[in-house]
């Protein structure tokens, strides 16, 4: 990917913090930190970098394509720093992706199941275990998935509902919260509006990935900068009958531009956590601190 007006180029630093009130004597940390690179996005370097360091490292690719990092620190430890660099290339979407071909189709002829040439996608379309379609999510989708209505202008219905009817509340959930719980109360974060979003479109037979990754600090001239930026950032993507994904953003009420950074796809949060590991200690306490800088930079020509 080359120097152009519609590729952005970013400079992705992610800082994780564990701070423990005692030693702890081992730490197995996995994580999913370095950005996919796509046909509409370049990961040009990457690098991790763990304090104290660790006895063992390595990285590896997941079920789902996604690059993953493993590593091991036998050094007692109070604090311990995951720092993750990366620079990133994304292109601007094609606007006609969501006005022709598959995306102004019926929605339920994007449906995987049954079609040969989707198989290994049927899995997106599934529920999860424990599961999280219920009649209410079922509901819920139903009101934008109306019959025939073509796919794009039904998925961006769907994630303008969630954006209009749940809000964003800090700290309000956890990873474990569930569905039907965001769906009772109406509240939560970026990565419980992507689950809901999900769960919706699955109720109906559509694939849809839970999508892991960050968005542009600073935005671009004449827009305004959006929630999620100071921190991972979850959307939502479906699958178009051509096998094409399309992403949106419940959060921030519109589809994912060239601001986007993808990091990590699955089926949910589980699948892409960015960092998760088990530590060795007879500490009491423990806190986390999360710090995240996605700043453009002038682009170079490789």
């Amino acid at each position: 990917m080359t120097a152009h007006r519609d590729v952005r180029w970013y400079a992705v630093t992610h800082i994780t913090d564990y701070h423990y009130s005692a030693p702890v004597t081992s730490s197995y940390g996995r994580g999913h930190l370095f950005p996919r690179t796509t046909a509409a996005q370049r990961c040009l370097d990457a690098t991790v970098t763990v304090s104290p360091a660790p006895t063992d490292a390595s990285s590896g690719t997941d079920v789902h394509g996604n690059e993953t990092v493993f590593f091991h620190v036998t050094t007692p430890h109070e604090h311990l720093r995951v720092t993750a660099r990366s620079l990133v290339a994304v292109r601007a979407p094609d606007p006609t992706q969501l006005t022709t071909g598959s995306a102004v189709e019926p929605w339920e002829d994007a449906r995987p199941a049954g079609r040969a040439d989707a198989a290994v996608d049927v899995e997106f379309a599934l529920d999860l275990e424990p599961p999280e379609i219920t009649d209410d999510v079922r509901e819920y989708a139903a009101e934008s998935l109306r019959p025939r209505r073509p796919l794009a202008e039904a998925v961006f219905d769907l994630q303008r509902r969630i954006h209009r009817d749940f809000t964003y509340r800090s700290g309000s959930t956890t990873t474990t919260t569930t569905v039907a719980h965001v769906m009772a109360t109406r509240t939560g974060v970026c990565q419980d509006f992507a689950r809901v979003a999900a769960a919706c479109l699955r109720s109906h037979g559509l694939a849809a990935r839970y999508v892991s990754g960050y968005l542009s600090t600073t935005p671009p001239p004449g827009k305004e900068r959006m929630v999620g930026v100071d921190a991972s950032h979850a959307w939502v993507s479906v699958r178009t009958s051509d096998g094409r994904w399309l992403d949106v953003d419940p959060t921030n009420d519109q589809w994912c531009d060239e601001r986007y950074v993808t990091v990590a796809v699955g089926r949910d949060y589980d699948d892409v956590p960015p960092l998760r590991g088990i530590i060795y200690t007879d500490s009491a306490r423990s806190r986390i601190q999360v710090s995240v800088d996605v700043a453009p930079v002038l682009p170079t020509v490789r």
